[in-house]
C-alpha cells in the first residue's frame, strides 16, 4: 500500500530528476556551443582588427618617413636659396664695384680727351702764329 505509492513516487521523483538532469546537460551543452562560438567571433574580430592596426602602424610609419624626406628636402632648399642669395649679393656689389670703375674711366678719358683738344687748340694757334710770322 503505502510502501508501494512512496516506491512509486520516488521512481517518479527520480525520472523527473533524470530529465531535468538530461534538459540541464542539454542547455549546458547549448549554452556552451553558443559561448564557444562567440568566443570564435570574437577572435575573428580581434584578428581583423589587428590586422588593420598593424596595416595602420606601417601607414603611419610611411608618412612619417615622408615627412622626415620632404622636411630634409625642405631645409636643402632653404640652404641652397640662401647660398644663391649670399651668391647674387656678391654679384650686386661686384656689378656696383665695376659701374663705379667705368664711371672712374670715363670721367678719366672726357679729362684726358679735354686736355687733347687743349693741346691740339694750341697747336693749331702755334701753326697760324708761325704762318703768320712767315707771312711778316
Amino acid at each position: 500500500g503505502a510502501r508501494n505509492s512512496l516506491n512509486n513516487q520516488l521512481g517518479e521523483l527520480e525520472g523527473r530528476l533524470a530529465d531535468a538532469e538530461a534538459a540541464a546537460m542539454k542547455g549546458g551543452k547549448s549554452a556552451m556551443a553558443k559561448l564557444e562560438m562567440k568566443i570564435r567571433e570574437l577572435e575573428a574580430e580581434l584578428g581583423s582588427t589587428q590586422s588593420r592596426s598593424g596595416e595602420a602602424a606601417k601607414a603611419f610609419q610611411r608618412a612619417e618617413r615622408k615627412a622626415k624626406e620632404l622636411a630634409f628636402a625642405q631645409g636643402e632648399d632653404r640652404k641652397n636659396q640662401d647660398r644663391m642669395s649670399e651668391l647674387a649679393a656678391k654679384l650686386q656689389m661686384k656689378i656696383k664695384t665695376y659701374k663705379q670703375q667705368i664711371e672712374e674711366a670715363e670721367e678719366i678719358a672726357a679729362l684726358n680727351l679735354a686736355k687733347f683738344r687743349k693741346a691740339q687748340q694750341e697747336l693749331e694757334e702755334t701753326e697760324e702764329r708761325a704762318k703768320l710770322a712767315m707771312v711778316i
